[in-house]
């Protein structure tokens, strides 16, 4: 199956930015461990790449911590928000789409403006113990290598129900997987997989194989991200 990719950003300088962001590395503040403060903790604004122009607005940040493995965090501006869903849904135009289910939890931003935009139900998709109704649970190890239980409401898919999957960020794909497993569970659909980053992983590759996906990260940054490289070299 081809995998649909956002169209590559307009050809400008890395670093830079202009009237519409598009992707750019740039310097956050903060500062390393043992270092004094200032703008030397790098971060990552990746925007949604249109495919007619560059992007409006840059719309996710990813910050790296003084510890720990980089976090995306989904900032957007006035018009970002819209462009980046805009963009992840392009891919899905025309195709049976009947609900939209976020993953928890930054999937329930993404998630939450795709059915918004489609006029679709609005599915979450919770780490178990949150839901006070009937459930089925799935294990999984998520990207840190822990073990973890997600679940969802029994009642929320009937069988043949088209489900497009939401979330910020596909790593290992053990999350993303096991959200695929309990929607295959109930009789529902995969009707794709959409992300701001679905990393060249064993499982990144094994969900672009087997699913339709979107994708925001243009191929010039992928192996960056996938090395959660996300400062100057």
């Amino acid at each position: 199956m081809p995998q649909p990719r956002c169209s590559p950003p307009c050809n400008r300088p890395a670093g830079t930015a202009e009237r519409g962001g598009g992707t750019l590395l740039a310097h956050g503040q903060g500062s390393r461990p043992g270092t004094s403060p200032g703008p030397s903790w790098p971060r990552v604004l990746a925007g949604a790449q249109r495919h007619r122009g560059c992007p409006r607005s840059a719309v996710a940040v990813c910050d790296a911590p003084r510890d720990g493995p980089a976090r995306l965090n989904l900032t957007a501006g006035t018009q970002g928000l819209q462009d980046c869903v805009a963009d992840l849904l392009q891919p899905f135009q025309g195709d049976p789409i009947d609900m939209v289910a976020g993953i928890d939890a930054m999937g329930f931003i993404l998630g939450a403006a795709a059915a918004a935009i489609l006029r679709k139900g609005f599915l979450a998709i919770r780490k178990a113990g949150h839901l006070c109704v009937q459930t089925l649970t799935q294990p999984y190890t998520d990207y840190s290598g822990r073990e973890k239980v997600m679940e969802v409401r029994t009642d929320a898919i009937s069988p043949g129900l088209r489900i497009l999957l939401v979330d910020q960020w596909v790593e290992t794909g053990g999350t993303m997987r096991a959200a695929i497993q309990l929607v295959e569970r109930l009789g529902g659909v995969v009707a794709g997989v959409a992300a701001i980053c679905i990393e060249d992983s064993e499982g990144g590759r094994w969900i672009q194989e087997h699913y339709k996906c979107a994708y925001c990260v243009p191929p010039r940054l992928q192996p960056r991200f996938d090395r959660h490289q996300f400062g100057w070299d």
